[in-house]
Protein backbone atom coordinates (compact mmCIF):
# COMPACT_ATOMS: atom_id res chain seq x y z
CA UNK A 1 0.00 0.00 0.00
CA UNK A 2 1.36 3.41 -0.89
CA UNK A 3 0.79 6.41 1.34
CA UNK A 4 -1.25 8.25 -1.30
CA UNK A 5 -3.99 5.61 -1.02
CA UNK A 6 -5.06 7.47 2.12
CA UNK A 7 -6.01 11.13 1.98
CA UNK A 8 -6.33 12.63 5.43
CA UNK A 9 -7.50 16.10 6.31
CA UNK A 10 -6.08 18.20 9.10
CA UNK A 11 -8.31 17.83 12.20
CA UNK A 12 -10.99 20.52 12.16
CA UNK A 13 -11.82 22.74 15.11
CA UNK A 14 -15.53 23.51 15.06
CA UNK A 15 -17.21 26.26 17.06
CA UNK A 16 -19.09 25.40 20.25
CA UNK A 17 -22.36 26.57 18.70
CA UNK A 18 -21.94 24.34 15.66
CA UNK A 19 -21.04 21.38 17.85
CA UNK A 20 -24.05 21.99 20.12
CA UNK A 21 -26.48 22.28 17.22
CA UNK A 22 -25.07 19.18 15.58
CA UNK A 23 -25.34 17.21 18.81
CA UNK A 24 -28.97 18.26 19.30
CA UNK A 25 -29.88 17.28 15.76
CA UNK A 26 -28.29 13.84 15.85
CA UNK A 27 -29.52 13.13 19.39
CA UNK A 28 -33.17 13.77 18.54
CA UNK A 29 -32.84 11.94 15.25
CA UNK A 30 -31.71 8.89 17.23
CA UNK A 31 -34.66 9.19 19.60
CA UNK A 32 -36.96 9.25 16.58
CA UNK A 33 -35.32 6.09 15.22
CA UNK A 34 -35.70 4.31 18.56
CA UNK A 35 -39.30 5.18 19.35
CA UNK A 36 -40.97 5.79 16.00
CA UNK A 37 -39.04 3.56 13.61
CA UNK A 38 -40.73 0.31 12.63
CA UNK A 39 -37.99 -1.43 10.64
CA UNK A 40 -35.85 -2.44 13.64
CA UNK A 41 -36.88 -4.73 16.49
CA UNK A 42 -34.69 -3.94 19.50
CA UNK A 43 -33.65 -6.58 22.02
CA UNK A 44 -34.84 -5.89 25.56
CA UNK A 45 -35.32 -9.24 27.31
CA UNK A 46 -32.95 -9.94 30.22
CA UNK A 47 -32.82 -13.30 31.97
CA UNK A 48 -30.69 -14.66 34.81
CA UNK A 49 -30.37 -18.29 33.65
CA UNK A 50 -27.46 -18.45 31.21
CA UNK A 51 -27.63 -20.12 27.83
CA UNK A 52 -25.64 -23.37 27.78
CA UNK A 53 -22.86 -22.77 25.23
CA UNK A 54 -19.97 -20.31 25.42
CA UNK A 55 -19.27 -18.72 22.03
CA UNK A 56 -16.79 -15.93 22.77
CA UNK A 57 -15.24 -14.44 25.89
CA UNK A 58 -12.81 -11.62 26.64
CA UNK A 59 -11.53 -9.47 29.50
CA UNK A 60 -9.72 -6.13 29.72
CA UNK A 61 -7.90 -4.54 32.69
CA UNK A 62 -9.79 -1.92 34.67
CA UNK A 63 -6.74 0.11 35.64
CA UNK A 64 -3.82 1.31 33.53
CA UNK A 65 -0.89 3.58 34.30
CA UNK A 66 -1.67 6.63 32.18
CA UNK A 67 0.47 9.74 32.01
CA UNK A 68 -1.29 12.90 33.22
CA UNK A 69 -4.45 10.99 34.18
CA UNK A 70 -5.29 10.91 37.88
CA UNK A 71 -6.25 7.56 39.40
CA UNK A 72 -9.58 8.82 40.77
CA UNK A 73 -10.82 9.12 37.19
CA UNK A 74 -10.13 5.43 36.68
CA UNK A 75 -11.80 4.55 39.96
CA UNK A 76 -14.87 6.50 38.86
CA UNK A 77 -14.73 4.73 35.52
CA UNK A 78 -15.11 1.39 37.31
CA UNK A 79 -18.26 2.70 39.01
CA UNK A 80 -19.62 3.76 35.63
CA UNK A 81 -18.82 0.41 34.06
CA UNK A 82 -20.59 -1.40 36.90
CA UNK A 83 -23.76 0.63 36.38
CA UNK A 84 -23.79 0.16 32.62
CA UNK A 85 -22.94 -3.55 32.79
CA UNK A 86 -25.88 -4.13 35.13
CA UNK A 87 -28.23 -2.93 32.38
CA UNK A 88 -26.72 -5.30 29.80
CA UNK A 89 -25.90 -8.42 31.77
CA UNK A 90 -28.09 -11.36 30.76
CA UNK A 91 -29.55 -9.69 27.66
CA UNK A 92 -31.10 -12.12 25.16
CA UNK A 93 -30.90 -11.27 21.46
CA UNK A 94 -33.40 -13.40 19.60
CA UNK A 95 -33.26 -14.02 15.84
CA UNK A 96 -34.05 -10.82 13.98
CA UNK A 97 -33.49 -8.57 17.00
CA UNK A 98 -30.98 -5.70 17.24
CA UNK A 99 -28.78 -4.76 20.20
CA UNK A 100 -28.39 -1.00 20.79
CA UNK A 101 -25.80 -0.08 23.41
CA UNK A 102 -27.32 3.26 24.36
CA UNK A 103 -30.95 2.18 24.19
CA UNK A 104 -30.18 -0.40 26.86
CA UNK A 105 -27.65 1.51 28.98
CA UNK A 106 -29.59 4.76 28.98
CA UNK A 107 -28.25 8.27 29.44
CA UNK A 108 -25.36 8.26 31.94
CA UNK A 109 -26.23 11.06 34.35
CA UNK A 110 -25.17 11.85 37.91
CA UNK A 111 -28.78 11.29 38.95
CA UNK A 112 -28.38 7.68 37.82
CA UNK A 113 -25.22 7.35 39.92
CA UNK A 114 -22.64 7.93 37.18
CA UNK A 115 -19.44 9.74 38.13
CA UNK A 116 -16.87 11.80 36.29
CA UNK A 117 -14.58 9.50 34.35
CA UNK A 118 -12.17 9.86 31.46
CA UNK A 119 -13.63 11.31 28.26
CA UNK A 120 -11.48 11.66 25.14
CA UNK A 121 -12.32 14.77 23.10
CA UNK A 122 -10.19 15.77 20.11
CA UNK A 123 -7.23 13.83 21.42
CA UNK A 124 -7.32 15.14 24.99
CA UNK A 125 -8.66 13.63 28.22
CA UNK A 126 -11.31 15.50 30.18
CA UNK A 127 -13.46 14.59 33.19
CA UNK A 128 -16.99 13.82 32.06
CA UNK A 129 -20.04 12.22 33.67
CA UNK A 130 -20.22 8.59 32.58
CA UNK A 131 -16.67 8.65 31.23
CA UNK A 132 -14.96 5.34 30.50
CA UNK A 133 -17.90 3.46 28.99
CA UNK A 134 -15.99 3.00 25.74
CA UNK A 135 -14.16 0.18 27.49
CA UNK A 136 -17.46 -1.69 27.62
CA UNK A 137 -18.38 -0.99 23.99
CA UNK A 138 -14.84 -1.98 22.94
CA UNK A 139 -15.19 -5.30 24.77
CA UNK A 140 -18.59 -6.09 23.25
CA UNK A 141 -17.45 -5.20 19.74
CA UNK A 142 -14.31 -7.34 19.95
CA UNK A 143 -16.25 -10.34 21.25
CA UNK A 144 -18.91 -9.92 18.58
CA UNK A 145 -16.28 -10.21 15.84
CA UNK A 146 -15.80 -13.78 17.09
CA UNK A 147 -19.46 -14.69 16.60
CA UNK A 148 -21.87 -14.87 13.63
CA UNK A 149 -23.73 -11.79 14.89
CA UNK A 150 -23.81 -8.85 12.44
CA UNK A 151 -22.38 -5.46 13.38
CA UNK A 152 -24.77 -2.89 11.88
CA UNK A 153 -23.36 0.28 13.47
CA UNK A 154 -19.87 0.86 14.78
CA UNK A 155 -17.85 4.07 15.06
CA UNK A 156 -14.09 3.93 15.06
CA UNK A 157 -11.96 5.93 17.47
CA UNK A 158 -10.56 9.06 15.83
CA UNK A 159 -7.35 8.95 17.91
CA UNK A 160 -4.93 6.13 18.67
CA UNK A 161 -4.15 6.75 22.33
CA UNK A 162 -1.65 4.07 23.35
CA UNK A 163 1.55 2.61 21.84
CA UNK A 164 1.64 -1.10 21.04
CA UNK A 165 3.41 -2.08 24.26
CA UNK A 166 1.23 -4.71 25.96
CA UNK A 167 -1.44 -4.34 23.26
CA UNK A 168 -3.26 -7.67 22.95
CA UNK A 169 -5.64 -6.72 20.13
CA UNK A 170 -4.97 -5.18 16.71
CA UNK A 171 -5.07 -1.42 16.42
CA UNK A 172 -8.58 -0.23 15.54
CA UNK A 173 -10.46 -3.16 17.08
CA UNK A 174 -12.61 -1.02 19.39
CA UNK A 175 -15.88 0.88 19.07
CA UNK A 176 -16.36 4.34 20.51
CA UNK A 177 -19.72 5.52 21.89
CA UNK A 178 -21.19 8.94 22.73
CA UNK A 179 -24.73 9.22 24.03
CA UNK A 180 -26.82 8.61 22.07
CA UNK A 181 -26.01 9.25 18.44
CA UNK A 182 -22.66 7.43 18.32
CA UNK A 183 -23.92 3.96 19.11
CA UNK A 184 -22.89 0.33 18.84
CA UNK A 185 -25.57 -1.82 17.24
CA UNK A 186 -25.59 -5.55 16.45
CA UNK A 187 -28.21 -7.69 14.72
CA UNK A 188 -28.88 -11.39 15.15
CA UNK A 189 -29.25 -12.75 11.62
CA UNK A 190 -28.97 -16.36 12.79
CA UNK A 191 -31.70 -18.82 13.75
CA UNK A 192 -30.51 -19.10 17.37
CA UNK A 193 -30.79 -16.82 20.41
CA UNK A 194 -27.63 -15.28 21.90
CA UNK A 195 -27.00 -13.97 25.40
CA UNK A 196 -24.63 -11.22 26.51
CA UNK A 197 -22.93 -11.50 29.90
CA UNK A 198 -20.82 -8.61 31.23
CA UNK A 199 -19.52 -7.93 34.71
CA UNK A 200 -16.90 -5.91 36.56
CA UNK A 201 -14.44 -8.13 38.42
CA UNK A 202 -11.73 -7.20 40.90
CA UNK A 203 -9.22 -6.26 38.22
CA UNK A 204 -10.90 -6.81 34.85
CA UNK A 205 -14.00 -6.06 32.86
CA UNK A 206 -15.25 -9.49 31.77
CA UNK A 207 -17.60 -10.32 28.92
CA UNK A 208 -19.08 -13.36 27.23
CA UNK A 209 -21.41 -14.28 24.40
CA UNK A 210 -23.40 -17.47 24.93
CA UNK A 211 -25.84 -19.34 22.70
CA UNK A 212 -28.49 -22.03 22.90
CA UNK A 213 -26.46 -24.15 20.44
CA UNK A 214 -22.71 -24.74 20.07
CA UNK A 215 -20.92 -22.69 17.45
CA UNK A 216 -20.30 -24.32 14.08
CA UNK A 217 -17.39 -21.97 13.34
CA UNK A 218 -14.29 -20.40 14.85
CA UNK A 219 -13.10 -16.87 14.07
CA UNK A 220 -9.63 -15.34 13.89
CA UNK A 221 -9.47 -11.54 13.65
CA UNK A 222 -6.28 -10.11 12.18
CA UNK A 223 -4.78 -6.89 10.86
CA UNK A 224 -3.66 -6.21 7.29
CA UNK A 225 -2.45 -3.25 5.25
CA UNK A 226 -1.05 -1.49 8.30
CA UNK A 227 0.53 1.89 7.60
CA UNK A 228 1.73 4.98 9.49
CA UNK A 229 1.76 8.24 7.54
CA UNK A 230 3.36 11.60 8.30
CA UNK A 231 0.69 14.11 7.31
CA UNK A 232 1.17 17.47 5.63
CA UNK A 233 -0.24 19.24 8.69
CA UNK A 234 2.56 17.87 10.90
CA UNK A 235 0.98 14.97 12.77
CA UNK A 236 1.02 11.22 12.23
CA UNK A 237 -1.86 8.95 11.33
CA UNK A 238 -2.24 5.21 11.61
CA UNK A 239 -4.21 3.11 9.14
CA UNK A 240 -5.14 -0.53 8.80
CA UNK A 241 -7.75 -3.02 7.64
CA UNK A 242 -9.30 -5.60 9.95
CA UNK A 243 -10.27 -8.97 8.52
CA UNK A 244 -11.26 -12.34 9.94
CA UNK A 245 -10.67 -15.93 8.96
CA UNK A 246 -13.52 -18.37 9.56
CA UNK A 247 -12.88 -22.05 10.26
CA UNK A 248 -15.35 -24.93 10.38
CA UNK A 249 -15.55 -27.69 13.00
CA UNK A 250 -12.69 -29.55 11.27
CA UNK A 251 -10.49 -26.43 11.48
CA UNK A 252 -10.67 -25.91 7.72
CA UNK A 253 -10.76 -22.30 6.61
CA UNK A 254 -14.03 -21.57 4.82
CA UNK A 255 -13.87 -17.77 4.50
CA UNK A 256 -11.66 -14.71 4.83
CA UNK A 257 -13.87 -11.66 5.40
CA UNK A 258 -13.30 -7.92 5.38
CA UNK A 259 -14.46 -6.31 8.65
CA UNK A 260 -13.56 -2.61 8.50
CA UNK A 261 -10.79 -0.12 7.84
CA UNK A 262 -9.41 2.31 10.42
CA UNK A 263 -7.76 5.73 10.30
CA UNK A 264 -6.70 7.47 13.52
CA UNK A 265 -4.54 10.37 14.63
CA UNK A 266 -1.63 9.13 16.73
CA UNK A 267 -1.24 10.61 20.22
CA UNK A 268 2.30 9.31 20.70
CA UNK A 269 5.55 9.25 18.76
CA UNK A 270 5.33 6.60 16.01
CA UNK A 271 8.89 5.38 16.63
CA UNK A 272 8.43 5.07 20.40
CA UNK A 273 10.19 1.95 21.62
CA UNK A 274 8.17 -0.84 23.18
CA UNK A 275 7.49 -0.18 26.86
CA UNK A 276 8.09 3.60 26.79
Amino acid sequence: MSSNEYFSHKPKKRSHIRMLLGKLYFTWRRYAQWFFGTSVKYAKTVQKPTLPYEIATHRTPLYRQLRNVEMWLQENKVVNLSLAAANLNGLIIRPGETFSFWRLVGKPTSRQGYKEGMVLVNGKFYPGTGGGLCQLSNLIYWMTLHTPLTVTERWRHTHDVFPDSKRTQPFGSGATVVYNYIDLQLRNDTTDSYQLLVRVGDNDLVGEWRCEKPSAFKYEVYESRHLITHEWWGGYMRHNVLKRRIFDADNIQVADEFITENHAIMMYEPLLESGK
